[in-house]
């Protein structure tokens, strides 16, 4: 269920990253985008259709987020590390004394 929404929620964020980048420009810095010439898409209808969708877009985005939101938060009770118990350790074992070796003959 997750990942399906999860899916949905990717291609929701690419379809919207697109249709603001068909949008008009209103006039900008530097002069960049939204010429006068005419485009594939043109007049009020186009206009409308595409803050329509935009509007449809985000609407969906938003709330396929804070489903994600949900379920991933339904996953696990909260922990605190104050509740888990100390372990006890146990002590180092000293290490063996090396045996003597025996002294050398000449």
């Amino acid at each position: 269920m997750e990942t399906i929404l999860l899916v949905i929620h990717v291609l929701i964020a690419i379809f919207l990253i697109g249709v603001v980048l068909l949008q008009r420009s209103e006039g900008g810095a530097l002069g960049i985008g939204g010429g006068g010439g005419g485009g594939v898409m043109t007049g009020r209808g186009a206009a409308n259709l595409l803050t329509r969708t935009t509007a449809i877009l985000a609407a969906a985005f938003m709330v396929t987020s804070i489903i994600l939101a949900i379920l991933s938060g339904s996953h696990s009770a909260p922990t605190s590390i104050l509740d888990t118990p100390a372990t006890e350790t146990a002590p180092a074992a000293p290490a063996a004394p090396a045996e003597p070796s025996a002294p050398l003959s000449n």
